[in-house]
């Protein structure tokens, strides 16, 4: 990256040099029960570690969400309109636009993802003023084609999704968000195994339910050198939400005993996911654009 007076800017493709955010570090481990709200450019969090029986309460979205089991020891039970669902163990249900009411039936927790144009939410994430002006380098958010058949609830568990060699995580879309659940791994990951990368103009939400882990972060430098930063390498526990913000080089690694997972979310759904043969789960319910 060159100054449009440099020379050698021509010798490389132009490229913008417009601020590039700061990650972001939500840790609420051991924090209790209770609901913790945070946001990305277009997908909103709120995570709830609730008592059995608990009711999130009854709510009206104009947009299509999701509710995502996020433990084996997970489980809700779902209405919206004349629909009821129910769902034990890890996985999701998308909810269709109009009221709807989760009750934990379980004590493991449920994150609702929400659009951060839904009416009434974006305000309450603890986060919001780090969205106060949008994002430049992030992909604004454009629905993806409405489901087959329509809206209604759909419940997706995770135990009928088998390891398949070949196929990245376990991938499922809506219109607006994509969620991978990621295999636990047990134990630290071996440290000669990373996998260092960027995004170009999205968002990538790590959500860690599960252990701990270190998320090695690089801002890579622009024509100023006032907004260069040192490199991340943060620690953070289970429950926990980063932000990581194009075009940083980010990789995370597990690094507790025992049981560690992620989440990952994107909104809008990754293309280059989607052109992968096999690999959304739910394809043929929500086509690609």
């Amino acid at each position: 990256m060159y100054t449009k007076d440099d020379p050698r800017a021509r010798l490389a493709p132009a490229a913008s040099d417009s601020g590039i955010a700061a990650p972001e570090y939500h840790d609420f481990a051991g924090l209790g029960r209770g609901t913790w709200i945070t946001r990305a450019q277009n997908v909103l969090l709120a995570y709830t570690s609730p008592a059995p029986g608990e009711s999130l309460g009854r709510e009206e979205f104009r947009h299509e969400h999701v509710v995502l089991l996020v433990h084996d020891s997970s489980a809700a039970e779902v209405v919206a309109g004349a629909e009821k669902v129910t769902l034990r163990g890890q996985g999701l249900i998308v909810v269709p636009p109009g009221p709807s009411t989760v009750v934990s039936l379980g004590d493991g927790d449920l994150v609702r993802l929400i659009r951060t144009d839904e009416p009434g939410w974006a305000e309450r994430a603890r986060n919001a003023a780090s969205y106060a002006d949008p994002h430049p380098r992030v992909t604004p958010l454009t629905p993806w084609p409405a489901p087959v058949g329509g809206d209604r609830l759909r419940v997706y568990p995770l135990a009928d999704v088998p390891a398949e060699p070949g196929r990245f995580g376990r991938i499922f879309r809506t219109r607006a968000f994509m969620v991978n659940f990621l295999a636990a791994g047990d134990g630290p990951r071996d440290p000669s195994e990373l996998s260092p990368h960027h995004h170009d103009d999205f968002e990538q939400v790590s959500l860690a339910v599960d252990g701990e882990f270190v998320h090695h972060i690089r801002t890579p430098w622009t024509t100023d050198s006032r907004t260069w930063r040192d490199d991340d390498h943060v620690r953070v526990g289970s429950p926990s939400v980063t932000v990581i913000p194009p075009p940083t080089v980010h990789t995370s690694a597990a690094v507790g005993p025992g049981r560690n997972q992620l989440i990952d979310i994107f909104s809008p759904p990754r293309a280059d996911f989607s052109a992968q043969p096999g690999w959304v789960l739910n394809a043929e319910e929500y086509p690609r654009p």
